[in-house]
């Protein structure tokens, strides 16, 4: 009888995937700011990171401790991220444009105990610590050089425990309150090598533009960059032109946009004058793309386009479709490129009815999947923890879609997004779709508004180019009407400007409240 041989589980710390990189490129740019300043290399990064390691460690600060980091994109903000993750703290990612209410509830609910804050955020850092006692430190960013430990300082590799929470990762910013999703190391190690797996490239170390918040899936997603040792230039919000320059100056071979973000991007009158040989993949998720604009990204950016669908309870790679994908869809079939993808490789990814059915390909129902991808659980939250579990072991996404026979999977809309009108079900994703292809247009949400007669009737509110003017109203709804029917075709158009996340998500749920605020009902 032969030698039966175990493969142990990796089960890697969050913080490993970052010395990997330190090891691998001791001297390598690992962080600069897209105006060249700074910058550092990987072997500065460790050693701060753990003069802010130990500095926790001396407060107290450990396990079980929860560090929450205020900041736009900067590098030393994300310095302060490693020292928390080397510390064994949990990361609290906070949004710098959210309200103080809901700052001061995310902080209050994950427990948090120090807060690491940029100088411009000094304000609404003293109204948090107002309301908020149990937070005992306040570190302001422009001033961690004299709080950290002593130069030389470290402190021993964190302990593996696959079921940590590396990160407590707030969610809601488009639908509600947020609540907190325990990120676990092992989730976040699935994520890692399904972003490493999944976008190659084994050229040398990639080098990744950091638009996008951190506080969001640009955060996250740089440490498989970190794990190559790889470069992050990181930029403060989305200058079109500003990122247009870097990825050609920089040689960027990646980057993460939400599409209205990259809807900005090919709005610029000389989009089509930088060199984007550089780039790789150019990953677009957080939202459905209009397929009319990614056409129109594939012909400015080049074969690059990387699809990637998931959320914060089973992280950002639950289905892929790479830049092969999207030009042999490009060439064979056009309306695949309304899909998100094949399920990837770390996530059993399917299609379920209301009652816990798993439907065969072409039937609409909600993506669920399974893995040990999916979270355990909200943080202190099991009753909102429950409305997630389905049948068979399988996490609701609430987002509802379909798959086809080839396991392309195509995301119709949110579960709560949806319309009903006339006692008709309608998504407004395929409306959005109609209106996006049309000449001129820049972004647009269609949502429903209250009327006596229909319930709901169908709206869409347009955001134009810039110096555009409006479109003809009744050429649109005609328009719609042929494309889709009389159903789905909007009986109420609007021009403005969309509101929006720091994301760069459109806010539906901000544009249904101000037109339903007057009637009295909200649905």
């Amino acid at each position: 009888m032969g030698v039966v041989y175990q493969v142990p589980s990796v089960r890697m710390h969050l913080i490993d995937t970052f010395d990997r990189g330190v090891r691998s490129s001791p001297d390598g740019l690992c962080f600069t700011m897209a105006d060249d300043t700074q910058q550092m290399t990987y072997r500065e990064v460790a050693a701060a990171s753990h003069r802010i390691a130990a500095k926790l460690r001396d407060s107290g600060l450990g396990k079980g401790s929860k560090v929450g980091v205020l900041s736009p994109n900067a590098s030393i903000a994300f310095v302060c991220i490693l020292g928390a993750l080397r510390a064994d703290c949990s990361w609290v990612p906070l949004n710098t444009r959210a309200v103080p209410k809901d700052l001061i509830g995310l902080l209050e609910l994950t427990e948090c105990e120090l807060l690491f804050f940029h100088p411009s955020l000094a304000p609404l850092t003293e109204e948090i610590r107002v309301a908020l006692p149990s937070i005992h430190t306040a570190v302001a960013i422009d001033g961690i050089e004299e709080w950290m430990a002593a130069e030389g300082a470290t402190v021993p590799q964190p302990p593996h425990d696959k079921d940590h929470p590396a990160i407590l990762f707030p969610t809601g910013g488009t639908t509600g309150r947020s609540k907190a999703v325990q990120i676990t190391h092992a989730m976040a190690e699935l994520m890692n090598l399904g972003f490493a797996a999944h976008m190659p490239e084994p050229e040398s170390p990639p080098i990744m533009a950091m638009a996008a918040p951190m506080t969001h899936a640009a955060g996250p997603i740089c440490f498989p960059v970190f794990a190559r040792g790889g470069t992050v230039v990181i930029h403060d919000g989305v200058d079109p032109q500003a990122l247009l320059e870097s990825i050609q100056r920089h040689r960027v071979t990646r980057i993460f946009l939400p599409p209205t973000a990259i809807y900005s991007l090919l709005a610029q009158e000389n989009v089509r004058d930088f060199d984007y040989s550089s780039l790789r993949h150019f990953i677009y998720a957080a939202a459905p793309m209009s397929v009319s604009k990614l056409k129109e990204s594939i012909e400015v950016f080049g074969p690059v386009m990387t699809q990637t669908f998931g959320q914060a309870e089973a992280p950002m790679i639950l289905t892929v479709m790479s830049p092969q994908e999207h030009a042999d869809a490009l060439a064979e079939d056009p309306d695949r490129l309304a899909s998100a993808g094949r399920p990837s490789l770390v996530a059993d990814v399917a299609i379920m009815d209301d009652d816990g059915n798993l439907l065969p390909a072409g039937e609409v129902g909600e993506i669920v999947v399974r893995g040990s991808i999916v979270m355990p659980g909200y943080y202190k939250d099991p009753e909102q923890t429950e409305t997630t579990r389905r049948a068979g072991g399988w996490h609701g996404t609430s987002d509802v879609g379909r798959m086809d026979e080839a396991g392309y999977v195509y995301i119709v809309d949110r579960l709560r997004d949806m319309i009903i009108s006339g006692g008709f079900n309608i998504w407004p994703s395929e409306i959005e779709q109609t209106i996006h292809a049309i000449e001129g247009v820049a972004d647009v949400a269609v949502i429903g508004l209250p009327d006596e007669q229909w319930g709901e009737v169908v709206t869409a509110v347009v955001q134009m180019k810039p110096e555009l003017p409006e479109l003809d109203v009744a050429e649109v709804r005609a328009l719609c009407k042929e494309k889709l029917g009389p159903v789905k075709a909007p009986k109420q158009i609007f021009f403005r400007e969309l509101p929006r996340s720091p994301a760069g998500k459109v806010l539906k749920r901000t544009l249904r409240d101000e037109y339903w605020s007057e009637s009295g009902r909200a649905v």
